[in-house]
């Protein structure tokens, strides 16, 4: 997948908006429940590696948004993770003042499709517990359309 950026400054602050520790945020990660256990983390400056192996594309997705949605993380290299099941990539989205899942929906799938928000909630879970509460600078994941 490469190198994804996230802004260092918006986030959770896992870590009391301090640097970045791989610890922490390993623990963070398999907190979300993503089956993530065989994925190591660590951390260069603001930049997070994860290496490791993950069971397809939608946990390795998941996972790279769990770690750099956090205040202290300014990238998430993946470049060492074997991917079990690939699969079509999905599109990340970084959240704008104003924005809604239903004026994303609307933006990314085309006019008429607001209603398709659901599937971009489904996606980010369990990362995102409320369709209500996104914020700008924060990066979702937004899956085809099948």
């Amino acid at each position: 997948m490469g190198i994804f950026s996230f802004l260092k400054d918006v986030g959770e602050k896992i870590f009391g908006g301090g640097e970045a520790k791989a610890d922490e945020l390993k623990k963070h990660l398999d907190a979300q429940g993503l089956d993530t256990k065989d994925l190591q983390v660590q951390v260069e400056g603001d930049q997070v590696v994860l290496k490791g192996s993950v069971k397809d594309q939608a946990t390795l997705e998941k996972a790279v948004l769990a770690v750099g949605n956090n205040a202290g993380v300014a990238a998430v290299k993946t470049d060492d993770i074997q991917v079990e099941a690939p699969a079509e990539e999905s599109v990340f989205y970084e959240v704008k003042k104003g924005d809604t899942l239903w004026k994303i929906a609307e933006t990314v799938y085309g006019k008429g499709k607001g209603g398709k928000y659901t599937v971009i909630f489904e996606a980010n879970t369990p990362m995102l517990k409320d369709p209500d509460k996104i914020y700008p600078g924060q990066k979702l994941r937004i899956p085809p359309l099948k």
